[in-house]
């Protein structure tokens, strides 16, 4: 039989080659399949059966948080389907295994709009207020970075990869790479964005034409999402801000408000480059748990007094 670590780089290379997956995605099956293969104890692949998977199963349970024993689970069967697919074992022991297993709801955090508009008045006084060109330079792309989370919910790792022809200011669009290489456009429809996207762009543009990404840091190398979150950090400190801010955050906020000004959810999934209509729907139960506190706080009828 084949070597297993053999086995393992050549499922891979089909994943990232043929099936076209992320890097991500490609680590996160590397490293369910490390774990996999060290649970084996030298038990080789043709002879796991659906007790040893079952026994991973309860293993994964016990030791990881469901949304993470899920995707480890989707991992592996993937992978023994892909075994069957080209006769390297006979027979899929995840057929005779069912795995059902209820995924609790966590709602996403968003970011209060008032507390929204106070972290962006921060940054653009430290824009206005800058003793220094550095501090300047430095508050402009920041503030480009937050418009632009906050005005189309991309992805942190979306905006960060963004090359400089994906942005085409003049026609206020923007192309974006999604999961799973999936291309999609946004467009920008507010002229403060635009003006804060294009003084960036003027500011950085040797940077950005040395880097070729669209966002850069000051020494001209493309902008870490780690360099993100510190920023987002930094500017919740100076405008003391007590809710921990991420930049996913931004994003659900932006799918949020959207839903509640009664956009069709379709469009809202398409914006936010979701691949099933199910993930965007998470979205309606922070609409729900809003239009309880609407009732609840806003209804006349709490001050009856009968």
């Amino acid at each position: 039989m084949n070597n297993l670590q053999t086995i393992f780089e050549e499922y891979i290379a089909f994943c990232q080659y043929q099936k076209r997956l992320d890097q991500k995605t490609l680590n996160a099956y590397k490293t369910d399949l490390k774990q996999f293969s060290q649970r084996l104890h030298s038990v080789p692949i043709e002879n796991v059966t659906p007790n040893i998977l079952e026994s991973y199963i309860a293993h994964l349970h016990q030791n990881y948080k469901p949304k993470t024993a899920k995707r480890k689970i989707a991992s592996l069967k993937a992978f023994f389907h892909h075994l069957e697919y080209r006769d390297i074992i006979d027979r899929n022991p995840f057929s005779k295994i069912q795995v059902k297993f209820r995924e609790p709801v966590i709602l996403p955090k968003t970011i209060p709009l008032r507390t929204v508009e106070t972290f962006l008045a921060t940054i653009y006084r430290q824009r206005n207020c800058a003793k220094t060109p550095y501090q300047r330079r430095k508050a402009v792309r920041d503030i480009a970075v937050i418009e632009l989370l906050f005005a189309t919910g991309i992805r942190i790792s979306e905006l960060c990869s963004l090359n400089v022809n994906d942005v085409n200011l003049q026609d206020g669009t923007i192309l974006i790479y999604g999961k799973g290489s999936k291309e999609r456009c946004m467009h920008i429809g507010n002229d403060k964005v635009l003006s804060a996207l294009s003084e960036y762009k003027q500011e950085y543009s040797s940077e950005i034409q040395k880097c070729k990404h669209f966002f850069v840091n000051q020494s001209g190398r493309f902008l870490s999402d780690q360099t993100v979150r510190r920023m987002i950090n930094k500017y919740s400190n100076l405008a003391t801000i007590e809710l921990h801010i991420t930049p996913h955050m931004f994003r659900h906020t932006f799918a949020t408000c959207l839903l509640e000004a009664d956009v069709d959810i379709r469009y809202i999934q398409e914006m936010l480059g979701h691949s099933s209509i199910n993930i965007t729907e998470i979205y309606t139960h922070v609409a729900m748990s809003k239009k309880k506190d609407i009732l609840t706080t806003k209804h006349p009828r709490k001050d009856f007094e009968i």
